[in-house]
């Protein structure tokens, strides 16, 4: 395959979605008004509670089983690592660079999370059929593609509406929690002002002559009583800490896209569940097919939100270039830099199936640009929407260049 072949398959995903961005952003101007903030917040909620759970839930009943489950163990683990591997990055960068609050979560999420969705489901089928492709015949090659696309969206996607919606939700809680302080500080009177020397002595006189009037100061068993108190409010408090935090993660597990992807995988799992739902024979397939159709309207909406903040975010965003081209660097040179090296690793450990096409997504997992559910995100928390499509728009831009170069070289590591 030649690299303008590559390349040509490689950017079709990209310019998708930048059209459709476009479109977003135009149908958000004050020429036509369709997309204003409160329509576009409206529409993220639906596609949050009903559009990406239906595209979560239609992929994984439909094309995983238990044996793919099985055999593809590894698959979970390397999308984990390119997590992994991402947040350590944009942790980095964090640290690095300093940015402003809001930013901190929204960098290291478009650092970590990939598009293992749409864009596998589109790029991988077509490199199969395309000739002089390695991966052998290309029906075959564009089937079992698609099997390991649609598998890859559905881990990736447990990944992101976990570890992903944490760190927007921890970024959103932690900036709006430091906003009302400052309002607040803002909003307090000065008493200092009304003070003089002459008040505080006064104010010290009367704090002085204040003793203890019970017996709690001379009783040693109510000082023996006290100081067992004392030491069980630390425990108390670590309780509560502890009951807090595993809130936050039964909350972030019931998350619509995150239930939907667990039926899904149980309806993929288990055979009689799937015949009820899946093929041309299943008594129930209507559900399936309206889930699915519901599913698709997932990428189209998310896009043209997408698209919307953009008109705002080329106005008011504040994005440094740096950070730009740090988390370009670390989604396009560094991650897919470590991911060969993980994979080699894999590979001489015999974690790794023979097929050259599972290799190669495992690949390309490293060098996809951001997932496009980090818009959904920022704009369900109402925290950096502007920089998030400002980010957005470069790192798109950029991928169909780096899709290409990648994937022609990681098809040579596998020849």
């Amino acid at each position: 395959m030649g690299f303008w072949t590559l390349f040509e398959v490689a950017s079709m995903p990209i310019l998708q979605v930048l059209l459709i961005s476009i479109l977003g952003a135009l149908m958000a101007t004050d020429y036509l008004k369709l997309l204003h903030s409160d329509a576009r917040r409206s529409l993220n909620k639906i596609v949050f509670v009903v559009f990406t759970p239906s595209l979560m839930f239609a992929s994984l009943a439909k094309t995983v089983t238990l044996d793919d489950i099985i055999s593809w163990w590894f698959m979970p683990i390397n999308i984990g690592l390119t997590f992994l591997v991402g947040g350590i990055l944009g942790w980095l960068v964090v640290k690095i660079l300093k940015p402003e609050l809001h930013l901190e979560g929204l960098i290291i999420a478009t650092c970590s999370a990939g598009n293992l969705g749409n864009l596998l489901l589109i790029v991988i089928p077509a490199i199969c059929k395309e000739k002089g492709s390695p991966f052998g015949d290309h029906g075959i090659c564009a089937s079992v593609g698609l099997s390991y696309a649609s598998f890859s969206m559905a881990v990736g996607g447990f990944y992101i509406w976990t570890y992903t919606y944490h760190l927007i939700r921890s970024s959103s809680v932690k900036f709006k929690a430091l906003k009302a302080a400052e309002e607040d500080a803002l909003k307090k009177p000065n008493n200092d002002l009304d003070a003089n020397e002459k008040s505080h002595l006064l104010e010290d006189d009367v704090a002085v002559s204040i003793t203890p009037t019970n017996s709690t100061a001379y009783d040693p068993e109510n000082q023996t009583k006290t100081c067992e108190k004392a030491d069980m409010e630390p425990k108390k408090e670590e309780v509560t800490s502890w009951s807090k935090f595993l809130h936050k993660i039964v909350e972030e597990l019931l998350a619509p896209p995150t239930v939907a992807a667990i039926i899904g995988l149980i309806f993929g799992s288990v055979t009689w569940l799937k015949n009820l739902i899946i093929g041309s024979a299943a008594p129930l397939r209507v559900i399936q097919d309206s889930v699915k159709l519901l599913g698709d309207g997932t990428i189209p909406c998310i896009t043209l939100i997408l698209g919307g903040n953009l008109t705002q975010g080329l106005r008011k965003a504040k994005v440094k270039p740096m950070i730009i081209i740090s988390v370009v660097c670390v989604r396009y040179i560094f991650s897919p830099l470590v991911g060969i090296l993980v994979l080699k690793a894999a590979g001489k450990l015999g974690f790794l199936a023979a097929d050259p096409l599972y290799k190669f997504v495992l690949m390309i997992q490293y060098t996809l640009p951001p997932a496009m559910n980090i818009g959904t995100m920022t704009q369900l928390f109402d925290v950096a929407q502007e920089e998030c499509s400002v980010l957005f728009l470069w790192t798109y831009l950029v991928a169909a260049f780096a899709l290409t170069i990648w994937s022609t070289v990681f098809m040579w590591l596998l020849s």
